[in-house]
């Protein structure tokens, strides 16, 4: 089960040094959205993607692929094969922020998303200053979402 919560982040809000975080390029293609059928390529890593429906909870199962069934597969990508950089920020009570810095053709969009335990931890969740506005419940900033080429 992934239990996370999104939000916007504005750059002049961005942390300072961001090259100081492990970060992984990554490329992903939606086969199908309803349900979201992913394909991901992760630095030198593949993985095919299952994500229930769901806001702030919901299933998902990560499958290894190879390189060449991941090759095989992004053809088959429906809309836009998204590009980002994902940078790994420690966060307080040993969570950690993900931040998405998207490249075209959604190059200014930034997303920081924070994962937990249990719902009740996501509910409490008090974000850091930098954050922007909480987006947990748009479907719009789904990455399935923006595959499509819909406008923000």
């Amino acid at each position: 089960m992934e239990i996370e919560r999104k939000f916007l982040i504005k750059r002049e809000n961005l942390p300072e040094n961001l090259e100081q975080y492990p970060s992984k390029a990554i490329e992903q293609g939606y086969l199908c959205t309803e349900p979201v059928v992913r394909i991901r390529k992760s630095n030198d890593n593949y993985y095919l993607t299952y994500k229930s429906k769901g806001l702030l909870a919901r299933e998902e199962y990560n499958l290894p692929l190879t390189k060449e069934a991941y090759e095989h597969l992004k053809p088959k990508a429906d809309g836009i094969v998204i590009s980002k950089v994902r940078y790994v920020i420690p966060e307080k009570d040993g969570l950690s922020i993900e931040l998405d810095v998207f490249k075209a053709p959604y190059e200014g969009l930034l997303l920081a998303e924070v994962e937990f335990p249990t719902e009740e931890a996501a509910h409490a969740y008090q974000p850091p200053k930098w954050f922007g506005e909480d987006v947990t419940y748009s479907t719009e900033y789904h990455n399935s979402t923006l595959s499509k080429g819909k406008k923000r």
